[in-house]
């Protein structure tokens, strides 16, 4: 599992806790055949709201995670080592991550966008 699966886990949950919730659960009579089933794809969430889900966990307000990829990091139990957010980078795309100031902000807002835009589930190409 990578760095931004770990984060994603700490914040909506693990593919685990959606198997379990999504399990079927026996039917008390034969329902009618469903029409075409679409696939279960999540819908993007404001940034607000994803804020307000990282805001309701335990402990968010001794972290400074709103602007700072370190606290975000410390706050949901991971080590914010230079080679844990340059692996994050990486997993986000970015290239030649060396930890400046400027890097940091805009890895932040890189997770806090993924995490938004996934509405709380990891996309394909962040699957291990």
């Amino acid at each position: 599992m990578g760095i931004f699966s770990s984060i994603k886990n700490a914040v909506w949950g693990s593919d685990e806790d959606e198997k379990k919730a999504a399990a079927p659960k026996p039917a008390a009579a034969p329902a009618a055949a469903p029409a075409a089933a679409k696939p279960a794809t999540p819908d993007p969430i404001s940034q607000e709201a994803m804020e307000a889900r990282i805001a309701a966990m335990p402990d968010a307000d001794k972290f400074n995670w709103r602007t700072s990829i370190v606290d975000l990091m410390k706050m949901v139990g991971l080590d914010p080592s230079f080679a844990n957010r340059k692996e994050l980078a990486e997993e986000l795309g970015m290239e030649g991550y060396e930890g400046t100031a400027e890097e940091n902000i805009n890895l932040h807002h890189a997770v806090l966008n993924m995490l938004a835009a996934e509405g709380g589930k990891v996309g394909s190409m962040l699957k291990d």
